[in-house]
């Protein structure tokens, strides 16, 4: 158990324990709503699940911050790439694969009572590997057309693995803005992001038409319908494809500045499940305004800010390029969830399945926040450039 206490040891006297305090008071939260959300129905199971997954994720935070990701990505990115297609792709093997809510994002292993989503994992290897790629890019020529094409290439290659294996379009969007954002921070050329930007314009022209009618869609238009009060589609837009949404956001106007009190949220307590029927997952943030009112919800985005703010601080820290587009990637993957899923359950983005992160359940996620969190950490104790640094072993 040396390396254990060695773990330890070095954590305490250079790890990130600001974040990681950051990280336990957010999760802590989370904690308090998930038992408020899942007391209706009488079962704990989901506050034991998710009570363990912050504590293992607490260990893995501790021992990524002693590992030096650059280093391990420069040697083993191959086996990386490897991981990333290979791990998405078992939800299609026959008896491991699970689905809820129409995606098929979880993996199930014989005898452990534990399921995995393995985009959710992958996020974290995608941003080292990716960080890893836009850094060896810029040491030619990052904006020009063959190293664009292969930044495309490599978020082809995974976005495209997920949303043919999963169909989970939302997960892909994450991936999508992971792209936009570390492609913007490493210095490619703001006309790549204009043409971008056009050929998706073009590429949703063209296709609208053809998907317009089919449920995903709905998601989309009922949002827009909703926020500029089109009459013609009130039903649309309460009982049928906004339904989930009308639902969060009555909730979080119930409960006004101060909210109706802990454990006492009518939608949050009721015994019915379509009232919020995704209550201690998506609509968290939901439950947080109704019970705890507007003070509650503050408080939630301002931990997020506090944890976002303190991946970019590392980031701006960090001893080389491909350390400081890491940081920038874990900083923007909790910036781009956390506004998806508040502004779906204020009704004004559509649904696209995505938790809030430290405080929705789910075993997979807690984990892998910790986990990006603890990559951080290892970011701000390096303090030697790393040409400075022995790279002649992992």
């Amino acid at each position: 158990m040396s390396w254990l206490q060695d773990s330890l040891w070095d954590f305490w006297r250079r790890g990130d324990k600001l974040l990681l305090s950051l990280c336990l008071m957010a999760s802590g939260y989370g904690l308090i709503l998930i038992y408020s959300a899942t007391r209706w129905n009488g079962n704990n199971r989901s506050v034991v699940v998710q009570a363990l997954g912050i504590l293992l994720g607490v260990l893995v935070y501790i021992a990524l911050s002693s590992v030096d990701m650059e280093l391990f990505v420069e040697k083993r990115w191959k086996w990386v790439l490897a991981f990333n297609i290979g791990f998405n792709l078992l939800v299609r093997v026959p008896g491991l694969g699970v689905q809820h809510g129409g995606n098929l994002s979880w993996i199930r292993f014989p005898g452990i009572p534990l399921e995995i989503q393995p985009a959710e994992v992958v996020k974290l290897s995608f941003i080292l590997l990716f960080a890893f790629q836009c850094a060896k890019l810029r040491e030619k020529n990052l904006s020009s057309i063959p190293s664009v094409a292969q930044l495309v290439a490599h978020l082809g290659l995974t976005a495209g693995v997920i949303a043919w294996a999963t169909r989970d379009f939302g997960m892909v969007l994450v991936y999508l803005f992971l792209f936009v954002l570390m492609t913007w921070a490493a210095g490619v050329k703001l006309r790549w992001f204009a043409l971008g930007a056009g050929a998706c314009a073009g590429t949703v022209a063209l296709v609208w038409p053809h998907i317009s009618d089919q449920y995903f869609a709905k998601r989309i238009t009922v949002v827009i319908d909703h926020i500029i009060g089109n009459p013609d589609t009130i039903y649309e837009q309460t009982q049928v494809a906004g339904w989930q949404q009308t639902r969060s956001i009555l909730a979080i106007g119930s409960g006004g500045l101060t909210g109706q009190g802990y454990l006492k949220g009518i939608q949050t307590q009721s015994h019915y499940e379509s009232s919020l029927n995704a209550r201690h997952t998506d609509e968290i943030f939901a439950v947080c305004g109704e019970e705890l009112g507007m003070i509650g919800c503050i408080l939630i985005i301002l931990l997020l800010a506090a944890i976002i703010a303190r991946c970019i601080w590392v980031a701006r820290q960090a001893p080389s390029p491909t350390s400081r587009l890491m940081a920038m990637g874990f900083g923007g993957m909790l910036l781009f969830q956390s506004v998806l899923n508040i502004g779906m359950c204020l009704y004004v983005l559509p649904i696209v399945g995505l938790t809030l992160p430290f405080f929705s359940y789910g075993g997979t996620s807690i984990i892998t926040m910790f986990a990006a969190m603890g990559m951080v950490s290892s970011i701000k104790t390096r303090s030697l450039p790393s040409w400075l640094r022995d790279r002649s072993a992992l």
